[in-house]
């Protein structure tokens, strides 16, 4: 299977790196990251610069292509300029931290999936519970999740945000939605040496779910959530409720 590796961490972090040996084993794969920490970068793509790219080598080996720009410009560019043929699957990963809750909306990992998906192109984002985690565990199983959803299939505009825990062997999986849990609501003031005002934002993710059917809640159980995550973000139940209102500004024009 051609698979096309990429993360919002940067083309030598640990948790690509580690995922990409896992894959290797049995699959054809590249790697097309970014240049260096792009964290939250979310779904941005770059417009007003130009997109330089390098060719990555490690133990005198090709080990992938690093690009100047954002998670999601490394897809688009990966797919509609550099591979030969399109991957038959793109992986982002292995995040550092989760990716739970409202998290997605500002991950840089899940955005690369979901321009995948946005390409018609089958995806799954990975993250681990911890910064110091369980890597090679992580790595083998998002391995066997591959097969899973290489036979399987997902719908055109679909893909899989998937946590796992920090642990040495995977205890459980839940096939979860996605909750409320994201990142602190915080800002830490400073004061540099020329007394100006300064503030760091907190980055560590709350667990406030209490569903036990979400994301966050079963992370925090140890469980592996699996997410299926739609790229059209309408709320489709909302629109007939909402209707009428064609017919009251219909009105008011005439």
């Amino acid at each position: 299977m051609n698979i096309l590796l990429t993360n919002d961490d940067g083309i030598h972090a640990d948790g690509l790196c580690v995922l990409k040996e896992a894959l290797d084993e049995q699959h054809t794969v590249t790697v097309v990251a970014p240049d260096g920490e792009r964290s939250a970068a979310a779904h941005a793509i770059t417009l007003h610069l130009p997109l330089v790219l390098d060719r990555i080598e490690k133990d005198g080996r090709l080990f992938g292509y690093s690009i100047s720009g954002t998670p999601a410009d490394c897809v688009k560019l990966a797919v509609q300029e550099l591979l030969p043929d399109r991957p038959d699957i793109v992986i982002s990963g292995i995040n550092p931290g989760p990716n739970v809750g409202i998290n997605l909306h500002y991950s840089g990992t899940v955005s690369a999936a979901k321009e995948a998906a946005l390409l018609g192109i089958l995806a799954i984002a990975v993250s681990i519970n911890s910064p110091d985690g369980h890597l090679e565990t992580a790595a083998r199983f998002t391995r066997d999740l591959v097969d899973f959803v290489r036979k399987k299939g997902l719908p055109h505009g679909t893909f899989l945000n998937v946590n796992i825990p920090d642990l040495e062997q995977i205890g459980g999986v839940r096939i979860t939605k996605q909750g409320i849990s994201g990142i602190e609501e915080a800002f830490y003031r400073r004061t540099d040496p020329k007394n100006r005002t300064y503030f760091w934002q907190g980055s560590q993710t709350r667990f406030t779910d209490h569903d036990k059917e979400t994301d966050g809640h079963s992370l925090s159980e140890n469980l592996v959530s699996i997410t299926p995550i739609r790229c059209d973000m309408t709320d489709h139940d909302e629109i007939k409720h909402l209707k009428h209102l064609e017919r009251i500004f219909s009105q008011r024009k005439s």
